[in-house]
């Protein structure tokens, strides 16, 4: 019985911490957490723009369509896998080089936002 009252003891006074403590670590990951997505979605906003001022394509029903998935897109992974069917819009027009230079400028944007997993990789097999 003397061991069970030394648990008990033990156990209440590692579970006591003050609550100033507690309240500064919460607000400070609630502050980091805050910024975190305050600036995912400005860059959501930045990204979107600049994806929808590549695709301003004069007359291209198909660009429309598109224009109205990235305005529409929920989040930076929508935006993310909609880049080949802006490259493929810009590429129908202006050509496959200018498709991939702005394609290029935009995925930049996403450096640090998304997991590494879906980032590209560079491979030196294509050049």
């Amino acid at each position: 019985m003397l061991w069970q009252s030394h648990l008990v003891v033990n156990v209440m006074n590692t579970r006591w911490i003050p609550s100033s403590l507690v309240t500064g670590i919460q607000s400070l990951i609630r502050s980091q957490n805050g910024a975190r997505e305050s600036r995912r979605q400005s860059a959501l906003e930045e990204i979107r723009e600049a994806m929808l001022n590549g695709l301003e394509i004069d007359g291209a029903a198909s660009a429309s369509r598109l224009e109205l998935r990235v305005t529409y897109a929920n989040d930076l992974n929508d935006l993310w896998y909609l880049r080949g069917d802006v490259m493929a819009a810009i590429a129908a027009v202006d050509g496959e080089a200018i498709a991939r230079r702005k394609l290029d400028e935009i995925s930049g944007m996403f450096k640090g936002l998304l997991p590494k997993s879906l980032t590209t990789r560079y491979t030196s097999l294509g050049d």
